[in-house]
């Protein structure tokens, strides 16, 4: 299974460099104020990926908190609710106990 897994990411290293080298193309940028920058393709590409990567992870990661936030609301209610059905239970049998 190793071997397996070695082989998969070497061909995805080896695909992943002949992209590169395929598109090493000078592109320009154009920014704001007449502000400009040649960068290769490839390293264009990158950033974009990398940009929605981060944003994406970011996004993930804002709901999960979200999530870690709601379940312990649920779990204090739980705790709460529990402690309650225990003195009720208390409070039963201290009326069968005098009845």
């Amino acid at each position: 299974m190793r071997v397996l897994i070695w082989a998969v990411r070497l061909l995805l290293f080896f695909l992943l460099f002949g992209f590169a080298v395929k598109n090493d193309q000078l592109v320009t940028l154009n920014f704001f104020f007449g502000s400009e920058w040649q960068l290769p393709l490839v390293f264009v590409i990158l950033a974009a990926f990398a940009a929605g990567a981060l944003l994406g992870v970011t996004a993930t990661f804002a709901s999960l908190l979200s999530y870690r936030r709601e379940a312990g609301r649920f779990r204090k209610s739980a705790t709460k609710a529990e402690r309650e059905l225990r003195e009720m239970r208390l409070a039963a049998n201290e009326v069968r106990k005098t009845a």
